[in-house]
């Protein structure tokens, strides 16, 4: 039987995460091989994912990575079962890390096959965590944003994260892009603009508006316009450009942009909440 040290168990630690008692008994099982003592590890995590697979992850948190100019951003959460495990440093850093490998991905499929450490994949990872901590751990969200220049906010509960593209960076555009980014992160519009909202959406909300003005008792033939009325002040609660500014609810986000640069356009945002 190969002689496992304290330094052994402790560097094992170190690889995984695990629990020292977890990784002396992975080295023994697997007499001193540190690659059959983490497959080991892993498949302790794989059966704890598997029992735990119908748990809700509805704690966690949110991450936001950009690259170096800003014109590309991606946004990621990762979920847990419970509030005590989302605010604990190591998980923090953790989705910090997973971050920073999805900045480098287009879509969550091809990030949860990407590399960790060179050793196993993300989704392995997870996996493997799953057993560490003894909850289900999963990457909820996935998002990617491009544009000229990005602006980003997340919440101090870390449990609401936003990116906002505007059309170019120009100077002082850094607040500007902040405010709008808080903005979505407030006020969860659904769309950039009219133009942008999806038409079943549209063709809902006007069916429920001429439901509501039948029910007042309103005549048929009136129905059509007074619900393009009630959709213009939808379009105005719910779409960012015309959104009253958080900052300022005399002026819309549209207007607020306008003043700070007539050039600057926002071309697209995304929202992921815990």
């Amino acid at each position: 039987m190969a002689k496992i040290t304290a330094a052994d168990v402790n560097k094992l630690r170190k690889m995984t995460g695990a629990g020292m008692m977890d990784c002396k008994k992975a080295l023994v099982e697997a007499e001193g091989d540190f690659e059959k003592a983490i497959e080991i590890l892993r498949k302790k995590g794989q059966k704890v994912a598997a029992k735990r697979a119908d748990r809700e992850s509805t704690e966690g948190v949110v991450v936001v990575k950009m690259n170096d100019d800003k014109t590309r951003g991606v946004m990621i959460s990762l979920n847990c079962e419970t509030d005590f495990v989302a605010k604990n440093e190591d998980f923090i850093k953790l989705a910090q890390a997973f971050g920073d490998i999805a900045l480098n991905y287009d879509n969550k499929e091809d990030f949860l096959k990407a590399a960790f450490d060179g050793n196993v994949s993300v989704e392995e990872k997870l996996i493997e965590q799953t057993g560490v901590i003894g909850e289900k751990l999963q990457i909820g969200g996935f998002k990617v944003l491009e544009g000229g220049y990005l602006g980003s906010y997340v919440h101090s509960n870390k449990k609401i994260g936003t990116m906002v593209a505007f059309d170019k960076k120009v100077d002082g555009i850094e607040e500007v892009a902040h405010d709008v980014a808080m903005q979505v992160a407030a006020m969860s519009p659904i769309a950039l603009d009219e133009n942008s909202v999806p038409q079943e959406i549209i063709d809902k909300e006007l069916e429920i508006a001429k439901e509501q003005l039948r029910n007042e008792g309103k005549p048929e033939n009136m129905l059509d316009k007074i619900a393009q009325g009630k959709l213009k002040k939808f379009f105005k609660e719910n779409t960012l450009v015309n959104q009253a500014f958080i900052k300022d609810n005399k002026k819309s986000v549209g207007d607020y942009v306008k003043e700070f640069n007539p050039e600057v356009k926002i071309t697209g945002f995304e929202r992921l909440a815990i």
